[in-house]
């Protein structure tokens, strides 16, 4: 089988994280057409004019242009929760990993670089590096708030070994603010970090009942491969429910959706959020939802067919 865009497959179990999912397909956390379309031109292939807008998952658009001339690539991202993810330290991520690129926005994006295609590295490695990282963009860019709750956590529970859970103080014991990130136009990502976890929400909304019911019993797959497999048992905790969430207690306008809304939890504990993990696990997390609704949708017309 084969799959073009941000599709690849795999003949193995993948985690998310380190949640086994039972099926073959997985999600790239890179944009495949601009790591294709940017690997031709730093190839050294004769500069061409540009003027191509990429879509990605969640309503991301990129634009790829040629504005001033065809040996500059200016890459720009417009991003539906921007706003919500500068609150939660975007800029300082995205200066972070392109800071010497960095230009002001084009009109109509949120962020923009720009590539000189003559000052480019000189080994292939360091090309090859680059390239990644800028078809990394909208990973960079929703790694923001992941990034600020494990911080968060690092804090609280360095705070919280000073206690016992008896004497800490409130603020330790209620961890910290819930982030909401409106991704979608009706669903969002909610992220809170508590001195022993950082537990991530996904709001999603079945439009039919039979999405629900493939939903669940999908969901119940990970369940059931945390309890079946030895080296899964240090998973994390997976979560399905039709109302929100205690740690949603405070937020408002949870059911303003005309579709029917859902809600997926992930427990994430110590050992998942450990420096050599961070990166990947964040990588990992932020598919789910894409990668969720693309295995239903697969069910269903397997269930037809």
């Amino acid at each position: 089988m084969t799959i073009t865009g941000n599709l690849t497959t795999a003949t193995h179990l993948h985690c998310i994280p380190s949640i086994v999912l039972p099926v073959m397909l997985l999600l790239d956390y890179q944009n495949a057409l601009i790591q294709s379309l940017l690997t031709e031109r730093f190839s050294g292939a004769p500069p061409a004019s540009i003027d191509q807008v990429v879509s990605d998952f969640d309503g991301v658009t990129f634009h790829l242009s040629t504005p001033e001339s065809k040996t500059k690539i200016l890459i720009s991202i417009n991003v539906k929760c921007y706003k919500e993810l500068v609150q939660y330290g975007a800029q300082e991520v995205l200066e972070r990993e392109y800071g010497p690129y960095i230009v002001s926005p084009e009109p109509g994006y949120d962020f923009s670089v720009q590539i000189d295609l003559e000052a480019l590295p000189a080994e292939e490695e360091a090309r090859n590096d680059l390239i990644m990282k800028l078809a990394l963009m909208k990973r960079n860019a929703m790694a923001a708030p992941f990034e600020k709750a494990f911080d968060e956590f690092n804090k609280l529970a360095e705070e919280a070994s000073r206690y016992t859970s008896e004497s800490a103080p409130q603020g330790i014991q209620e961890g910290g603010e819930v982030m909401a990130i409106h991704y979608r136009e009706e669903e969002a990502i909610y992220i809170k970090a508590n001195w022993d976890r950082v537990t991530v929400i996904f709001s999603t909304v079945f439009r039919e009942e039979t999405d629900r019911i493939f939903g669940k019993v999908f969901l119940q797959e990970f369940v059931d491969a945390r309890r079946r497999v030895l080296t899964l048992q240090n998973a994390p905790q997976v979560l399905f429910r039709n109302d929100p969430p205690l740690e949603l207690a405070n937020v408002p306008g949870l059911n303003a959706s005309g579709g029917e809304v859902s809600y997926v939890t992930f427990v994430l504990f110590p050992r998942h959020l450990t420096p050599q993990r961070r990166y990947e696990n964040i990588s990992h997390i932020q598919t789910f939802r894409d990668y969720f609704h693309y295995h239903i949708k697969a069910s269903k017309v397997c269930g037809s067919s």
